[in-house]
């Protein structure tokens, strides 16, 4: 139906726009990490460095693991109520697209609003401090809900649990009713249905709504700089800092590699999780 050129005309701007502002930066990025600084000057000089001070500096390591703790927090925790509520939205709501737009309505809203929203919240003077105190619950505020790895962990699950909620909404909605109805009829109890024809079905929407709020946990930085405080900082801060304040480029390279790898891998082991179930 269409002649090569059209095709050529068509693929081309796409395949140059990726390769110019992602494999180029990808590839300058790479070549950064393999450099150094001295007296404030970037030297091209070869060496690993970088990648053996990554590996051998604490602070990197715990920083990385912290991170990784606190976006496996927040994946459960996405989990953990995107799940039922888009089960029930699936199965049992008689107003589902309504109350579909309510739950991607906070997507509408700015992130620093819902980052700022729950600063306010968790804050000394803020109203669940002002709360407790109310019901004589404490007696001073509690200084522990503010600038912590909870307020970092509260603050994401909040703000990335629509983007775990909409694939699981997805699959379950492709599940055809009529092997819910075939279960029933056999006589398996609802939980027996859930467990051995709903679940196993809806396992590529878990999948990849895990895979999005982890990844996408991961790479925040906004919401440890502004809830996290000293004891909340993730990866994605040190990188901020050694591309901006410390000027050590090939340094942040260096993260900025290693983090992609752990992402590189999660997304492996999901996508050959997702072809094993699919094809179960």
């Amino acid at each position: 139906m269409y002649t090569r050129t059209y095709k050529t005309a068509v693929a081309v701007p796409p395949l140059l726009w990726v390769s110019t502002f992602l494999l180029l930066a990808y590839l300058l990025l790479f070549l950064h990490s393999f450099w150094s600084v001295q007296d404030g000057q970037i030297v091209h000089h070869w060496s690993l460095s970088n990648y053996r001070t990554l590996a051998t500096q604490p602070l990197y390591l715990e920083v990385l693991w912290r991170s990784t703790k606190i976006a496996g927090a927040v994946t459960l925790l996405s989990l953990a109520l995107g799940y039922p509520l888009a089960y029930y939205l699936s199965f049992y709501s008689r107003r589902k697209m309504l109350l579909y737009q309510l739950v991607i309505i906070p997507l509408w809203v700015s992130y620093l609003v819902r980052a700022y929203a729950w600063k306010t919240i968790l804050g000394s003077d803020g109203v669940l401090n002002t709360l407790l105190q109310y019901v004589h619950l404490t007696d001073a505020p509690v200084s522990a809900l503010l600038y912590s790895p909870f307020a970092v962990i509260l603050t994401l699950t909040h703000i990335y649990t629509p983007f775990a909620f909409l694939p699981i909404f997805a699959a379950l909605e492709h599940i055809p009713r009529h092997l819910v109805e075939s279960s029933s009829d056999l006589g398996a109890s609802p939980r027996q249905t859930f467990w051995r024809v709903v679940m196993p079905l809806s396992l590529p929407g878990v999948i990849a709504g895990a895979t999005f709020a982890f990844v996408l946990s991961l790479g925040d930085f906004l919401a440890p700089l502004l809830v996290g405080g000293s004891s909340g900082i993730m990866i994605s801060n040190v990188v901020v800092s050694l591309f901006g304040a410390a000027y050590d480029w090939p340094l942040g390279a260096a993260v900025s590699l290693a983090m992609l790898l752990l992402v590189l891998l999660l997304l492996w082991l999901t996508e050959s999780l997702e072809k094993r179930w699919s094809h179960a």
